[in-house]
């Protein structure tokens, strides 16, 4: 029975989510530009929450949230450094990502840094994302085939097919409308799980109080100063990670530079609330629960622990939330890796189809949205194959796996994108020649630059937790200091000289420092946003409102009024703003 329930819930969601899709497929098939960033027309609130998802997958309910469960508090350092990381946006970096005005963000590197360097990041950026995107399709389909007793790998396909559907019927309105729906949900969701926790466990200080081995430290933790520097540095890898020409890309998407900055302060208002709230179930059950890896040993293996939000789930929130549960998952994962098909497509149709492949001829829109459908079905595949094999890799946790990830892969990219909008003054050899000489940094961190070099030298011995926190460390020092300072020290062999190239650099800053500005008129693509979305919110809560009939005490009958509530309040509201202007 609780399974068939589950079953409904999730099959619903997919087929309200195919429904966005094919509400805002008009809105995409206009031009190109339209398709890939939704022609620069979108209202700060569904910037702000597709800037939120994106930083939002699956992996927060499960790596993080099995970091959570056995660490405490420290967990919350990489959310922290996303709080952060959009001040700066909020400050500066948003509103300068809209000034760049080009769809894509190889075509912000070909402004800054020449078509060499587009060529070499375009081929850099779009296998990377083909593997993030591979362990946020890994980290879910974990889950679903714990939750619906189903194979690994079958999940891994079912879901990916799904997600690249979406992604392929409506480019970024599609993409960046789901995103916002599924904020909502997210947001809901974790308030109720969040509520229980807290009332199971009897409150937030005997959930501090009973967590073992101490909340603030957690478990197999000897070195107070190992927390403190994995805070810090967590602090400057997510400022580097979103504030950069690649990461930034969903700013592309906003109306004008005013709703780009206000887009950054509604992700920096989500991520600061949701740090904490994310972590009270996990937190909670830490002295709830035990032994609650042990449910799904025999199925996950190292990684059970990640299932910690399920087991959560399943044992205290009511009938139906599983299901739910299940539908914030994929939201997660559905957000991060449609974000990441589209950007994708933008990328090879705009930085490789139209100047090299169709370089001699003219391309019209049509043709490049249909190149453009093309390669997100081929990276959606490659996505698939991706998740499969990282399911191989059964010693890994999710957490760890997605900082390896994160730091040994994406670090040598993401150093001149960041560094390169704040140094005008570098070589054109200098990008492509920083990710090289960053990728030789973390050839050297894997193979002998490990914590059990300095656990020797300073004759001390570290538990796995341990050694896995100063790897974290390390890796970000080294790439911070020895691939930044590379990129750095080449501005000593910068020369001007009047060419092609350096006169696009100089319209790229020119630009940069001058805002895009739009008057407060309602357009009519602001009105469809209010209208569709509007109408989207108020039938998921309408959708919500109907699990008030499955078979639960009423305390739990009254989790789902909560929460329908709530999406339908939002819902109205955007209806009601439509009707308004």
């Amino acid at each position: 029975m609780d399974l068939n329930i589950n079953a409904v819930v999730v099959l619903a969601y997919f087929a309200f989510m195919v429904a966005i899709g094919m509400v805002f497929r008009k809105m995409a098939s206009n031009s190109a530009s339209d398709y890939f960033r939704g022609g620069g027309k979108m209202l700060w609130w569904m910037v702000g929450a597709s800037a939120f998802m994106t930083q939002f997958s699956a992996w927060t309910f499960t790596g993080a949230a099995g970091k959570a469960y056995s660490d405490g508090l420290s967990a919350i350092a990489v959310f922290i450094g996303n709080v952060v990381a959009y001040i700066v946006s909020w400050a500066w970096f948003s509103a300068r990502m809209r000034q760049v005005r080009v769809d894509t963000p190889t075509e912000g590197v070909r402004r800054r840094f020449g078509p060499t360097n587009e060529q070499f990041f375009t081929w850099a950026i779009l296998p990377l994302s083909v593997i993030n995107a591979g362990v946020w399709l890994n980290s879910l389909s974990i889950f679903v085939s714990s939750v619906f007793n189903i194979d690994v790998g079958h999940t891994i396909w079912a879901t990916g097919i799904i997600v690249l559907l979406i992604s392929l019927l409506s480019g970024a309105w599609g993409v960046v409308a789901s995103d916002f729906v599924q904020t909502v949900i997210v947001a809901v969701l974790s308030v109720a799980c969040a509520i229980v926790g807290l009332v199971k466990v009897g409150g937030v200080h005997n959930m501090v109080a009973n967590f073992p081995g101490g909340f603030v430290m957690g478990q197999n933790m000897s070195f107070p100063l190992l927390v403190v520097g994995t805070f810090l540095f967590f602090v400057v890898k997510q400022m580097q990670s979103i504030n950069n020409l690649q990461e930034s890309y969903r700013f592309l998407c906003a109306k004008d530079s005013r709703h780009a900055r206000k887009g950054a302060i509604m992700a920096l208002g989500m991520m600061l609330v949701g740090a904490f709230i994310w972590f009270v179930p996990p937190w909670s059950a830490a002295s709830l629960l035990p032994d609650a890896a042990s449910t799904y040993k025999a199925a996950l293996g190292a990684k059970a622990g990640d299932a910690i939000y399920l087991v959560f789930a399943e044992t205290f929130m009511p009938l139906g939330t599983v299901g739910l549960l299940m539908a914030g998952l994929f939201a997660a994962t559905m957000s991060s890796m449609d974000s990441a098909l589209n950007r994708n497509a933008g990328i090879f149709v705009r930085s490789f189809y139209k100047p090299v492949l169709a370089k001699h001829r003219d391309v019209s829109d049509k043709e490049l949205l249909r190149v453009g459908e093309c390669v997100t079905i081929v990276n959606g595949l490659l996505v698939i194959l991706m998740a499969q094999f990282f399911q191989s890799l059964k010693g890994f946790s999710l957490f760890d796996l997605m900082m390896q990830v994160a730091t040994l892969l994406q670090s040598p990219i993401l150093v001149p994108l960041f560094f390169g909008v704040l140094i005008r003054r570098t070589p054109k050899w200098a990008p492509w020649a920083t990710v090289i000489f960053g990728l030789c940094v973390s050839w050297m961190l894997v193979t002998w630059l490990k914590p059990q070099l300095f656990a020797d030298l300073l004759g001390i011995t570290l538990t796995r937790r341990e050694a896995g926190d100063f790897s974290v460390i390390i890796n970000i020092a080294a790439h911070l200091v020895l691939t930044g300072g590379f990129f750095c020290l080449t501005t000593l062999f910068y020369k001007h000289e009047d060419s092609p190239i350096q006169r696009e650099t100089d319209a790229f800053f020119k630009d940069l420092d001058t805002p895009v500005i739009t008057d407060d008129t309602p357009t009519e693509s602001d009105l469809q946003q209010r209208a569709k979305l509007g109408f989207i919110v108020t039938l998921a809560g309408v959708g919500m409102l109907l699990m008030i009939a499955i078979p639960n005490p009423l305390w739990g009958r009254l989790t789902f009024l909560a929460c329908a509530l709530g999406v339908l309040a939002i819902g109205l509201l955007l209806k009601r703003s439509a009707r308004m202007a």
